[in-house]
């Protein structure tokens, strides 16, 4: 009795993983549902920016010595660099929307993303190798690296006549995530 309890009992287990497995495979997230998720990982992201950026501005054009603009912009370039590895993440966790071209248009965010986190560590990066006895030398190092920087996160911005989904977009202007 307890052979066919124990048998039973497996067969069970086994059937009901495959229902989880294949509810699992099912669609993704509803339009609304990955618009908002979308919108609540780049809303953050975008005030994240916005403030690096002003913070950036000032440091250029303070009274601080190459070190202290040194050690300032590493800080700040490194904080961008994260966010925009943050909202990745979280535009990943979102999931593929259940629309027409949905993988296309999560990978496009996400590569987007991916790009602009590159290009803040990269800046970063430059900005770190940057020798600091000469004020000349150094303040010209960091106005390339930023010029370079403004280039590359231009040419990472995300293409969206390519990700045409009109639920999507109808989504975006809906939720109020994305207001």
């Amino acid at each position: 009795m307890r052979t066919c309890r124990a048998s039973a009992a497996g067969k069970l287990t086994v059937v009901l993983a495959t229902i989880v497995v294949l509810a699992g495979c099912g669609g993704g997230p509803s339009p609304r549902a990955w618009a908002a998720s979308v919108c609540g990982a780049l809303t953050p992201w975008r005030l994240e920016i916005n403030k690096l950026t002003s913070s950036t501005d000032e440091q250029m054009t303070a009274q601080t010595t190459p070190a202290q603009a040194k050690e300032n912009l590493v800080r700040l370039f490194d904080g961008a660099e994260q966010a925009s590895e943050a909202a990745r993440r979280k535009v990943e966790k979102a999931g593929i929307p259940e629309t027409d071209n949905g993988e296309a248009i999560s990978v496009g965010f996400r590569s987007s993303l991916g790009k602009m986190r590159d290009a803040y560590g990269r800046a970063r990066d430059t900005i770190d190798g940057l020798g600091t006895g000469e004020p000349t030398v150094f303040y010209d190092g960091v106005r390339a690296a930023v010029e370079t920087l403004n280039k590359e996160y231009d040419a990472s911005a995300l293409d969206t006549s390519k990700l045409n989904s009109e639920e999507l977009k109808q989504a975006f202007d809906e939720v109020p995530e994305c207001r």
